[in-house]
């Protein structure tokens, strides 16, 4: 898969229209150790212009000032549940029998972070339109939680898609414990993600209220959305 010579930020889209084309043969490349540094930079930029593009448009929900923190705050959440979990990923696998580099380990895991930017990229014209004709505040919280939810499941599919890719040239015997281990830390990485998400909040902005940065802890992510859910149903 060559890509042929362009701008760095052209080249650093290129990098993830190849990997949306072709997934099976990106991450063949991953695992032949092909362009790997510049695999994870290009996708780290490319995601995080995504991703500040979504956040800011839930953000525009309450205020300018709104936009631009979660236009900040979304990439930070991706790029930190994505330093959090990684060690263990890595290590695990290390210990269980894999011969792949931490840059390679790095690399898929950045490549299915990107899916989850462009994914939601993808939703943005659909969240701008129910923010513009029906912004109610409950409705737009469930409607977030399901894209982010939807977007990050498929993102998180692919990441195994692709560290198994990577298994099957391991260890054999130590597949099958990788393979548990992976499906362990997917869920780590769920709710490690919605965790970070409700400390760095808020990203919508509740409505009549002043701009904050941050929130007080109180409460999780969890009761936060059945709460969401209640005010909907007018319970």
């Amino acid at each position: 898969m060559t890509i042929q010579k362009q701008l760095p930020i052209e080249g650093y889209f290129a990098v993830l229209m190849s990997l949306l084309r072709d997934r099976v043969g990106f991450m063949a490349e991953i695992a032949k150790g092909d362009g790997i540094k510049h695999k994870i930079t290009a996708l780290m930029f490319s995601s995080s212009i995504f991703f500040a593009i979504y956040g800011a448009i839930v953000g525009s929900y309450s205020s300018w000032m709104q936009s631009i923190s979660s236009a900040v705050k979304v990439p930070i959440l991706y790029l930190m549940t994505a330093i959090v979990c990684f060690p263990t990923l890595y290590f695990f696998n290390v210990l269980f029998g894999s011969r792949k580099s931490l840059m390679q380990h790095l690399a898929v895991l950045t490549a299915a972070v990107a899916s989850i930017s462009i994914l939601l990229f993808s939703f943005a014209p659909v969240t701008l339109f129910f923010l513009i004709t029906a912004p109610d505040y409950s409705f737009f919280i469930l409607l977030n939680v399901a894209i982010f939810g939807l977007t990050g499941i498929v993102g998180v599919y692919f990441l195994y898609q692709g560290m198994q890719m990577m298994s099957h040239q391991d260890d054999i015997n130590g597949h099958k414990n990788r393979k548990s281990l992976l499906q362990a830390w997917l869920l780590l990485f769920a709710f490690v993600g919605s965790q970070l998400g409700w400390t760095l909040r808020p990203f919508f902005g509740a409505p009549g209220e002043t701009f904050q940065l941050f929130r007080e802890l109180e409460g999780n992510f969890y009761q936060s959305v059945l709460q969401a859910i209640g005010n909907l149903m007018g319970l």
